[in-house]
């Protein structure tokens, strides 16, 4: 019997709260192997061409023991976490380890898991991270060859063409599905919460994409449209690798504010680009990373024609958004060098901006409610005053 509406979430909620069960189950379903994959560009279309289940490892919820003595302190919440996991041996699932971004901190926390899971393959494949040279999709292009020749070493398949073909598909139209409910919610529908969205997509990154595209579905003709209500509209701004807590989310929903739109990872971020219909899948994957960047810019990316801050004001005029929350990670270096340039350009436009900086463990939740309440006060005493 299908799942209904509310079952579907369910599934996908405990998904999210809990990945490593399920691809334990899927791993002894299947028979196959599962691969760990870090954030934020690793082309996961050609692990699953590979007969592969690529999950992008979340942040989890236990509180940082032996991670604090493995990195700094001064790394992020996510990469300290990730210590964790791998030195207490909740990464034991998988089967090896790919990623894609070079960024210093999350390299540190490979190191680790590379130094406790041994027996384990570890690949990390460099993509470009200057976006307008002429020989950057050449290089790109190389190096997802390189990626296809160590899954196919990895998996002990052939990975063709017709293959990663088929897998983009699939990986398209659950993007697809995905980006239909932010569009939604972008044009006033709020059937969604953004703790349900998140839901939504934390189990798309861990989930075998057929299987959560069934589960979406469901849920997407359950929810017809909702009236917008007469809460503050704000954009969500930042976190680039993990997700923020849930009960933050609903905080910043509690106390006045409805969000209606984003660019997190766990959102809008992740599900921006699709690869698109080719006959040359590979130049396909490497043209998606170039265009992803220009759908939704990112500071750890250089390209002359496009910027994280212009982007961001562009989506607060076209979803309507009246003031800019922004997560910020706790020492997130690439974060932390581009706030300026973003504050800079809301406020040369006079749009309210709030920051809030996050950490694994500790929120002082009740300082962060007062000031998201301080945040829609101001709003709407601005509104008062140009009416």
């Amino acid at each position: 019997m299908p799942s209904t509406s509310t079952e579907a979430m369910l599934t996908m909620k405990a998904v999210a709260a809990d990945p490593n069960s399920y691809v334990a189950q899927w791993k002894q379903r299947t028979q196959r192997k599962a691969l760990g994959v870090l954030p934020m560009n690793f082309p996961a279309e050609l692990a699953h061409a590979a007969g592969l289940l690529p999950v992008l490892i979340q942040e989890d919820t236990e509180p940082i023991t032996a991670g604090r003595n493995l990195l700094s302190e001064f790394n992020c919440g996510y990469t300290r976490n990730l210590a964790d996991q791998a030195a207490l041996g909740r990464l034991a699932v998988y089967d090896g380890y790919f990623h894609a971004d070079h960024c210093i901190q999350l390299l540190g926390a490979v190191d680790v898991v590379r130094e406790y899971e041994t027996d384990k393959p570890v690949f990390f494949g460099q993509f470009m991270s200057s976006m307008s040279d002429d020989w950057t999709f050449r290089q790109v292009l190389e190096k997802l060859n390189d990626f296809r020749k160590e899954l196919e070493i990895f998996s002990g398949a052939t990975v063709s063409d017709d293959a990663v073909g088929k897998s983009i598909d699939i990986f398209d139209e659950n993007r697809q599905l995905m980006r239909s409910i932010f569009d939604r919610r972008r044009s006033g529908d709020a059937a969604l919460t953004p703790d349900q969205l998140q839901v939504l997509v934390k189990s798309s990154m861990v989930m075998d994409k057929q299987e959560h595209t069934a589960l979406l579905r469901e849920v997407i003709a359950a929810h017809g449209p909702v009236p917008r209500d007469d809460r503050i509209r704000v954009h969500l701004s930042g976190h680039f690798c993990h997700a923020p807590a849930p009960e933050l989310l609903r905080l910043i929903e509690d106390s006045g504010a409805i969000v209606v739109d984003d660019d997190l990872f766990h959102g809008t971020r992740y599900v921006s680009t699709d690869v698109g219909p080719t006959d040359d899948p590979m130049s396909a994957l490497a043209s998606a990373y170039l265009r992803r960047n220009s759908a939704v810019p990112c500071p750890t990316r250089v390209q002359h024609d496009a910027d994280w801050d212009r982007y961001l004001v562009n989506s607060v005029v076209t979803s309507g958004a009246q003031g800019v929350i922004v997560l910020m990670a706790k020492f997130c270096e690439p974060h932390m060098l581009f706030y300026p340039e973003l504050r800079k350009a809301l406020e040369a436009k006079s749009i309210p901006l709030l920051l809030i900086e996050t950490e694994h463990e500790g929120l002082p939740m009740e300082s962060i409610r007062t000031r998201v309440e301080a945040l829609v006060e101001r709003i709407r005493r601005k509104q008062l005053t140009t009416v």
